[in-house]
């Protein structure tokens, strides 16, 4: 679950199905009790019809917990932690950095930097067609340590300089205003 959207969807089918909870977060629901495998088994059916899949199994569950804290962190929050990356993610998870780095390369083929680094691009991308920041203030907002590093990693990850995949976006939706 990593949107409002998801929540919501999660919330109807427990509704639906008559099983209580307590707590509907990104990514996690806690329920009140247990409930029987045929009605877990129910949810897992209904919630796979809209997409969504239900984790059982302890690791998947702690690599679901890494990429919400991380999806989060970067597309939720107003501002970024003020610890460090890993520092934020150990504390919020009350796990050591290494043992959950180490678990979620090991299942994602990625590492939890990566996977970062990954999200904070799409953010960049998502603020810059907005257009409400500058380029600066974008670096500022997610933590980079100056514009270049920033328009280093962007050009790293999609192959074009920050400014050139704006110009880029801004002339594809002023031809489809023009149709």
């Amino acid at each position: 679950m990593i949107s409002l959207r998801c929540k919501m969807m999660v919330e109807e089918e427990l509704k639906k199905l008559g099983i209580a909870y307590a707590t509907i977060e990104l990514g996690m629901v806690e329920l009140m009790d247990d409930i029987p495998d045929s009605l877990r088994q129910a949810l897992k059916t209904s919630l796979l019809r809209s997409g969504l899949e239900v984790m059982d199994d302890r690791k998947s569950i702690l690599i679901e917990r890494i990429k919400m804290v991380i999806i989060e962190m970067i597309h939720y929050a107003d501002d970024a932690p003020i610890l460090n990356f890993s520092d934020y993610i150990s504390e919020k998870l009350n796990y050591d950095y290494t043992y959950l780095s180490n678990i979620f390369s090991e299942v994602q083929g990625i590492t939890i930097q990566q996977y970062i680094i990954l999200h904070k691009i799409e953010k960049v991308k998502e603020l810059l067609l907005y257009d409400e920041l500058t380029l600066t203030e974008i670096a500022y907002k997610l933590h980079y340590s100056s514009v270049a590093h920033l328009s280093n990693q962007f050009k790293k990850i999609t192959g074009l300089a920050p400014s050139y995949f704006k110009s880029v976006k801004q002339k594809r939706t002023n031809n489809l205003e023009n149709v």
